[in-house]
């Protein structure tokens, strides 16, 4: 391993996560979708970024998941992977990215990480970290019909308790717990050995998600009852946008302290020649006014 300096946090893997799931520290993911935003994510010491199809919600203004490409993914990956130093990147395989055939599937995860970046898909496991999903899959919202809890049975919670069984045989690093039942959730996050990434599914996850611009108040429409504001940066930005083009409005922006000024002389060569300008122009004016008044005398 190399060399880190006091300073530099140490990077996040998909195994460190299972180490520190192991010694039973909580973690923290968000989603990012753009330089900014990840670079800020990331030095806020956020463990893991999710380039979440979610970005067809909040960002695209789409109504749901579905119509996200997997040309979106790769552009906002591309953008997220330039801010982001210490965190594990993480790439949503979109909706129909992985429905035709596991070779498909594979050569579009493999984009995800060779094209933008990604250091984990969300889905797939082919010599790629692959982190798995169960409970609600907003993807399949037409199916569903509307999102609503999973697991509320006996049943479904077997289910789910076999699913993430599955998922972890199969060598996912880590599974996104969606609307689940807190009980099932601990359940689950106690009887496997990766960690559980949970959204809506209680404090008992070893991860907490949330989508970035719910956390910050920019979303728009009702919040799930998980979401939390911590700040409402909506109205922040609303006043800032509004007060800038009313200062432009009344011209009291730019003022002379946020323009530029000509030195003293230049200034001075500059009216001589503004001076020069103003008079060729009366000159033009003058012969212009000349020769229409003997054009007309002619005409007539």
């Amino acid at each position: 391993m190399p060399y880190l300096k006091p300073e530099q946090p140490e990077k996040v893997t998909a195994p460190s996560l299972k180490a520190s799931k192991a010694r039973g520290e909580r973690m923290v993911c968000l989603t990012a979708y753009d330089y900014p935003t990840a670079r800020i994510v990331d030095e806020a010491g956020i463990d893991i970024i999710l380039v979440g199809d979610s970005l067809g919600n909040v960002v695209l203004g789409y109504g749901n998941t579905v119509p996200v490409t997997l040309d979106d993914i790769l552009i906002h990956v591309k953008a997220v992977r330039r801010g982001v130093q210490r965190a594990l990147l993480v790439a949503d395989m979109p909706y129909g990215s992985f429905h035709t055939g596991a070779d498909d599937t594979v050569r579009a995860a493999l984009r995800l990480v060779k094209e933008s970046g990604a250091e984990a898909v969300k889905l797939v496991n082919e010599e790629i970290s692959g982190m798995g999903h169960i409970g609600l899959t907003p993807q399949l919202i037409n199916q569903l019909g509307a999102y609503r809890v999973k697991g509320k049975t006996a049943d479904a919670a077997r289910k789910l308790l076999d699913d993430a069984y599955a998922l972890e045989e199969a060598g996912a690093f880590a599974i996104v717990l969606e609307l689940v039942p807190r009980e099932i959730a601990e359940l689950i996050t106690n009887s496997i050995h990766i960690p559980t990434i949970g959204i809506g599914a209680g404090v008992h996850c070893d991860i907490q998600v949330l989508v970035f611009h719910d956390l910050l108040g920019m979303a728009f429409g009702k919040l799930p009852r998980f979401v939390r504001e911590y700040a409402n940066l909506r109205e922040t930005i609303t006043d800032a946008v509004t007060r800038w083009a009313e200062d432009v409005r009344n011209g009291s922006y730019p003022s002379e302290q946020e323009s530029y000024g000509l030195p003293a002389d230049a200034a001075a060569e500059l009216k001589i020649e503004i001076k020069k300008v103003r008079s060729r122009k009366k000159a033009q004016k003058a012969g212009s006014k000349r020769s229409v008044a003997l054009g007309s005398d002619s005409f007539y």
